[in-house]
């Protein structure tokens, strides 16, 4: 037989290696490289690691690149994080920190020890005085990693900030000019947005650039607070701030007008009235759009309801628009769902995780319409002085990469998008995670008091169990349900977020119960005692499909972390809120229509493959969404960059 032709050759050579596999099989010569420095390394006395860390830093800084530097910054970093933490980076981590460094998404499992993989590729990144950051979801988090990795970069005289929500201008800008940076997406964002605000206020107050920026110098809190030129940023949890939040707007919003503040009076009257509107009568609603269209006698009642004074001006028109408005809110927007009243103000949960998204407002007037239906003071809507995506200011740095337990469902957006690569990394022992089989019951009631069955013999063994629920009333549900039972557990949601971190701790114990939201979903690392092991470890009961399977495997891994052995089971009843979302109402009435006049106890598990196309049928719509509202705002920074203006300023305010 011939000799293979060259150019085929390299041609076989390249599609092989754009695949993972064929990626990981690349940059195993580089973890045998980083192998064969280790014996070296750790005869190098405490001072001679921080020496070795300092000649990397000078090698980058004049122009060597850090391809090159690779194996032995991520030798520094294992016998760093060896001596300060007790913890040795396993190959698959150092896999795993390769491919971050090659601007890819990284999925690793539950429990793989995903912050301890950051470093190496925080660090590399890091030499080039150019600065690091790694946006997390949430602030303990962010507080938390920094903690808990702060040391091995102190080994290797670096040092790491934190970004906190509660931080002063002064604090911030220390923070970011550290070598390395712990913050959440939405601070980043923020912050990012009062720069451009701050230097938009310095040229418009001076003519002369440079002037302006040195008479900035005799005021701290009147200099940008982020390093100018966006470097390196690794998201944690990328699929969720990469995806789900993709279109999230930040916004900055601008003085209000005498006109906006006068919108108070009718978002309330709107509020008062709304259940005088009856659907199909009064206004029709499309499903598949969320939307509302008054009907002729809907519009003449708005017309002939009396109004306050306030609204004398108020047209027309726009009193149908608080009416709809009003009318939605009512019906998709609700507490302990969407949102938690928290001294006084409506803050809106993150569904993707659970938490409360601090600061955030729903657009369009949403916002203010859920605070008349609550009754709390309702904030003017006001303009917007400045804004931006969250795809667009990560879409901002010369280099992007990411770590996540669930990727791989997503890997054409992210790649598409943001020109990462999805890498699943192996895990470093065998999974001994087992799926339970599903059961789907005929009500949610029926639903529920199986589940609170299967807790108790579980809870008899002594087997520690976390039940995942959707919303916050539906763990609140299950508690009085678990309470009435006699079961002691723990409860995690966004109303008992201080006591988080003791829950979480406890959770793998023996015998505990812990009921949560997507708090526990990610981000958490629930360890397990000896005695656990030895009964089956963690098993995690799941209530309900999320419209996004990512979740529910992002709740599963909280079992089987490390090689433990760990089970799950899913729970479903025809009455779940999925398949109203995926069909319709009147689908979903006729769905559950099924399970009326059945025992309890009666299965419909030959119906599982109709929830889970429900599930992917609601995602292929919120993909669609995301495209169009990522065209638009394209579309939106085009046209003002064509006109001049800066595309993250509104050139009115």
């Amino acid at each position: 037989m011939g000799a293979i032709p060259s150019g085929l050759k390299r041609s076989v050579e390249r599609f092989l290696f754009k695949t993972p596999k064929g990626y990981l099989a690349r940059w195993s010569y580089e973890l045998d490289r980083i192998n064969a420095l280790e014996p070296q390394t750790q005869k190098l006395s405490d001072q001679e690691l921080r020496k070795q860390s300092l000649s990397l830093r000078y090698r980058a800084r004049s122009g060597e690149p850090l391809e090159r530097l690779l194996p032995e910054a991520f030798a520094l970093v294992r016998e760093a994080s060896v001596r300060t933490t007790g913890m040795r980076h396993f190959d698959v981590q150092i896999l795993g920190g390769i491919a971050m460094f090659h601007n890819s998404i990284v999925e690793m499992q539950t429990g793989e020890g995903k912050t301890l993989t950051a470093t190496a590729p925080m660090y590399l990144r890091a030499l080039s005085g150019k600065g690091a950051m790694l946006a997390t979801v949430n602030d303990y988090l962010a507080a938390r990693d920094a903690e808990l990795m702060g040391p091995i970069y102190k080994a290797l005289g670096m040092k790491t900030g934190v970004i906190q929500t509660q931080q002063q201008s002064d604090q911030r800008r220390e923070a970011y000019h550290c070598d390395i940076t712990y913050g959440t997406a939405k601070e980043f964002g923020f912050d990012f947005l009062r720069d451009r605000l701050l230097l938009r206020r310095i040229r418009e107050g001076q003519t002369d650039l440079l002037g302006a920026m040195l008479e900035s110098q005799k005021t701290k809190n009147e200099q940008p607070t982020q390093r100018e030129d966006p470097y390196f940023c690794l998201v944690d949890e990328a699929d969720s701030i990469l995806i789900d939040e993709a279109s999230t707007p930040l916004i900055i919003s601008a003085l209000p007008t005498e006109e906006q503040k006068q919108e108070v009076a009718a978002y309330k009257w709107a509020a008062d009235h709304v259940y005088e509107f009856i659907e199909d009568e009064d206004y029709e609603y499309d499903h598949e759009k969320r939307s509302i269209e008054l009907t002729r006698k809907g519009r003449l009642k708005a017309r002939m309801l009396p109004k306050p004074p306030e609204m004398d001006t108020t047209g027309l028109f726009h009193v149908y628009e608080f009416v709809k408005r009003a009318i939605r809110v009512d019906r998709d927007y609700h507490l302990d769902q969407q949102y938690v009243v928290k001294d006084g103000e409506i803050v809106i949960v993150d569904e993707f995780t659970g938490r409360l998204g601090e600061g955030r407002k729903w657009r369009d007037g949403i916002h203010q319409a859920v605070e008349a239906k609550e009754g709390v003071k309702v904030t003017v809507a006001t303009g917007q002085a400045a804004r931006v995506t969250v795809q667009d200011f990560f879409l901002r740095f010369e280099h992007l990469a990411g770590m996540t337990g669930t990727a791989w469902a997503s890997r054409t957006e992210l790649r598409r998008i943001y020109k990462c690569h999805v890498i699943p990394v192996p895990t470093n022992r065998p999974p001994q995670r087992v799926k339970l089989p599903t059961l789907v019951y005929p009500t949610e009631r029926a639903k529920w008091n199986a589940i609170v069955s299967e807790i108790q013999e579980l809870h008899a063994m002594g087997r520690p169990v976390l039940i995942g629920t959707r919303t916050i009333d539906k763990s609140e549900i299950l508690s009085r349900l678990l309470t009435d039972a006699g079961i002691e557990h723990q409860v995690l949601n966004a109303n008992h977020i201080e006591a988080e971190a003791a829950i979480v701790a406890d959770a793998g114990h023996w015998g505990k119960v812990t009921v949560s939201t997507n708090m526990a979903g990610r981000g958490t690392d629930i360890k397990l005692p000896e005695e656990v092991l030895d009964i089956g470890g963690l098993q995690v009961i799941c209530t309900e499909l999320h419209e996004s399977a990512r979740i529910d495997r992002q709740l599963i891994g909280r079992c089987g972390r490390q090689g433990d052995p760990g089970t799950f089971r899913q729970y479903l009843s025809l009455e779940d809120e999925i398949n109203e979302k995926a069909y319709g109402p009147k689908k979903a009435k006729k769905f559950a229509a099924r399970g009326q006049n059945v025992s309890d106890d009666t299965l419909f598990n030959g119906l599982i493959g109709r929830f889970y196309r429900a599930q992917h049928k609601v995602e292929k719509k919120s993909y669609r969404s995301r495209k169009t509202m990522l065209y638009y705002e394209k579309e939106r920074k085009k046209i003002q960059k064509g006109m001049g203006q800066d595309p993250y300023l509104d050139s009115t305010n």
